[in-house]
């Protein structure tokens, strides 16, 4: 799939975690190291995008700690080795917002805007219009499509045609060997 804009290093990239770049555990949380997988080829998709992009971010939606589930220093540590483990294979994400909240009208819980707003107030170089978001979900696509994005569906399924005209991509790797061509 070819896309219709050129990256560059002005350009920031979003990214979604669960399902993007680890799996997702359905009807579940990742809730610690141990339940932690990264997705085959995200990692070395990571480092390509890091010699591409100014900036990455990781903006993810974590309710398993407002239900208990799990503590934030728990969410912390999960963080801080996945951060560890990339950075040993040259890939680099330069901040990771999360949204612990139960409340879907949270100011930080996607498709709300509040991390990317606190994104740009710590970088404030990001410019949305010239961001590219990539999840596996609706509230991603519409969070994307709220701040200008352009946006990236990962499925194994195309569903694009029902995701705001989101380019659609199997993973985040044949995503980023898209920007090889």
């Amino acid at each position: 799939m070819e896309l219709n804009f050129k990256i560059d290093k002005s350009w920031t990239l979003f990214l979604d975690r669960d399902g993007v770049i680890n799996e997702k555990r359905e009807n579940d949380y990742v809730k610690n190291w141990e339940e932690f997988e990264f997705i085959d080829g995200s990692v070395e998709a990571i480092a390509k995008f890091s010699k591409i992009f100014g900036k990455i971010v990781v903006v993810t939606n974590q309710r398993g700690v407002g239900k208990g589930l799990m503590s934030k220093s728990q969410l912390d540590l999960i963080h801080w080795r996945m951060q560890k483990e990339l950075i040993n294979q040259h890939a680099y994400i330069d901040k990771i917002y999360s949204c612990t909240c139960l409340s879907d009208d949270s100011d930080c819980r996607k498709p709300n805007v509040g991390m990317a707003i606190k994104s740009q107030n710590d970088y404030p170089l990001i410019d949305f219009n010239k961001s590219v978001m990539v999840g596996d979900s609706i509230s991603d696509m519409q969070f994307g499509n709220r701040l200008g994005m352009k946006c990236i569906y990962i499925s194994k399924f195309n569903l694009r045609d029902n995701l705001f005209a989101a380019t659609h991509f199997e993973s985040l790797y044949s995503f980023c060997i898209s920007l090889e061509k």
